[in-house]
């Protein structure tokens, strides 16, 4: 039985382009490498119940340009819609998204933040460590709340400078050093928004390994202030009945999985 790996360009899953979307989120022959020029090939140690190893191929940049061509027999599928496809599937993406996470991560660190000395990695573990200093590093996770806010019937949607036209979502903001979950989400709502919020209560997480990201759903009550975008990140803020929502991120996502969740009001 050949061994199976996780093909990644960045943020990109690499599939065979005769590979049915069925089967997106499965492994493929390892074999498969030597259809890249520059890649590298590892293991990542499994954190679920199976305890099997991830194996994973992580296509590099091209020496001669930014992302190499893939190969007429390949195809790349964005993670994020993977997961929307694996969404409609109910199909648990977290061994893809730690795989991901990772390849994404071991671009970053191959030297020392500290000396610049190559680093090299310590077997069965996530760990690299400097061949000059022992300097240690892991990977980098970075944690951000996101907030469904409610005012009575109402749920606050805003549209971000970055979105596609018309899109709205939640407000969601990284965690700063020194602060706790529930002093982001306050400020990042005051912030981005102009409004006081309380009853702040966690709801739900996902692993997110765009910007190497845990989202942290929470939720909280509207208690003052005139809702108003701050014009550097928030374009636009509503409140927003269940039956007049614009529209909102694709399934995948935590931010949808809360909409939804507000929406059968099961928050």
């Amino acid at each position: 039985m050949s061994k199976l790996a996780y093909f990644f360009q960045g943020n990109t899953l690499l599939l065979p382009a005769d590979f049915p979307d069925s089967r997106i989120d499965f492994a493929v022959p390892l074999e498969l490498a030597k259809d890249f020029r520059t890649s590298e090939t590892f293991e990542v140690p499994a954190v679920d119940e199976s305890k099997t190893p991830i194996r994973v191929v992580s296509v590099l940049p091209d020496t001669a340009q930014q992302a190499a061509a893939l190969p007429e027999n390949w195809k790349g599928i964005p993670v994020r819609q993977v997961l929307v496809t694996l969404s409609a599937k109910d199909a648990n993406p977290a061994r893809l998204l730690r795989a991901c996470h990772i390849a994404q991560w071991r671009r970053e660190s191959r030297f020392c933040g500290s000396c610049g000395g190559e680093n090299f990695d310590i077997p069965e573990t996530t760990e690299r460590r400097c061949s000059r200093c022992g300097r240690e590093e892991f990977p980098r996770i970075c944690p951000a709340v996101i907030v469904v806010v409610t005012k009575e019937d109402k749920i606050l949607l805003a549209h971000n400078k970055k979105f596609s036209s018309g899109l709205y979502s939640l407000i969601a903001g990284f965690n700063e050093a020194g602060e706790s979950l529930e002093a982001t989400v306050e400020r990042e709502i005051f912030e981005e928004v102009n409004i006081k919020v309380g009853g702040i209560s966690y709801i739900k997480s996902q692993a997110w390994p765009f910007s190497k990201s845990l989202m942290i759903g929470f939720k909280a009550c509207f208690l003052s202030g005139d809702l108003r975008p701050d014009g550097v990140e928030i374009e636009d803020a509503g409140w927003f009945t269940r039956d007049n929502l614009p529209a909102v991120s694709e399934p995948g996502s935590l931010s949808r999985a809360i909409i939804d969740q507000w929406i059968k009001s099961e928050i």
